[in-house]
């Protein structure tokens, strides 16, 4: 497993981390707890040491299966914080004293650390953001407090879906030690202005959703259903995943030697880029876990490959305002 500085921290993290979504549960169906607990020690075991989570998923089951497993593990251990008055994405009308008021970032990180059985949360994470916010002083000090207890060692925001620009200035701004942010194949818009400001301002960058919530895990068909408790029964509704299965198919032919299955190539696309830091797919089977950190292991895609697939960017938003 390869590893990669984390911004402007010292720390080294594995290109490939662990994305804590699905094992939380809610919005996914057939998570199973057993098959969970198990993905995270396989994680563990092929060198995997970045972990992100957040409370909203499953209210704090993801974090409590994490704290069992990863209590006392040299690693590092990614929450986030949900906004107060729970409405994603984060917009500029909204006052910060409605999503995160100073009180509510305390309570908030004492309730993850209880959850994830820790003394120090490594990095907590607004899980919406805009850059309305940014001239508020009350989430600056709150959080410069949280740091100085010894309660969180760095800060982050998750970025509102498809919307990399929204926290261009928070980046300028020296105030933030990472982004989350959607980047994948079909979403490359983070590379026009994030990227770059994230590599001049030293800010880490965690990529999410790199396998578009299954869409290039290689395994969807036009015939695939979902159960009514997975959220992608409506992420991919009406022609949706009859286009998303149609775009897949023509980036089979990228499929060979520097990459055999579209997951690879899909992982491989966003390592190609040295703004990110990690990588953090979700994965529930203790197989993806091996499959997926076994990207890191192998040659890396050339240059050539990375600028075609550029072409295979995809412009669209499944969500309408959901979390991610």
């Amino acid at each position: 497993m390869r590893s990669r500085k984390f911004g402007r921290t010292s720390w080294q993290v594995s290109e490939i981390g662990y994305g804590g979504w699905g094992i939380g549960k809610a919005w996914w169906g057939g998570a199973d707890d057993a098959q969970s607990l198990r993905s995270l020690e396989k994680a563990l075991e092929v060198g995997i040491n970045f972990f992100d989570t957040a409370y909203v998923y499953g209210d704090g089951h993801s974090e409590i299966l994490m704290g069992k497993v990863l209590k006392g593990k040299d690693v590092y251990i990614a929450t986030k914080i949900p906004p107060k008055n729970h409405v994603w994405p984060g917009l500029p009308e909204t006052p910060l004293k409605e999503a995160f008021p100073a009180d509510w970032i305390r309570s908030c990180t004492e309730r993850s650390l209880k959850k994830l059985g820790r003394e120090i949360i490594d990095l907590t994470q607004f899980h919406c953001w805009t850059d309305a916010w940014l001239k508020d002083d009350d989430w600056k000090t709150a959080v410069e407090r949280l740091k100085k207890e010894g309660k969180i060692k760095a800060f982050g925001v998750s970025i509102n879906d498809h919307d990399p620009d929204s926290a261009l200035e928070l980046v300028q701004s020296g105030l933030v030690d990472s982004v989350q942010v959607i980047f994948n194949i079909f979403d490359q818009s983070p590379i026009e202005r994030l990227f770059p400001l994230c590599q001049k301002h030293s800010v880490g960058v965690i990529a999410r959703v790199p396998l578009d919530e299954g869409g290039l895990s290689g395994s969807l068909t036009k015939a695939t259903r979902f159960d009514d408790a997975d959220f992608r029964k409506n992420y991919f509704k009406g022609n949706r995943l009859n286009e998303t299965v149609e775009r897949v198919e023509k980036l089979k032919i990228f499929l060979g030697p520097e990459a055999s299955t579209i997951p690879a190539l899909a992982l491989k696309f966003i390592l190609g880029h040295e703004a990110v830091s990690v990588a953090i797919p979700g994965m529930r089977n203790p197989k993806n876990v091996v499959l997926n950190a076994g990207v890191s292991d192998s040659t890396p895609l050339k240059n050539e490959t990375i600028m075609a697939l550029r072409a295979h960017a995809w412009k669209r938003n499944f969500y309408g305002g959901g979390i991610d």
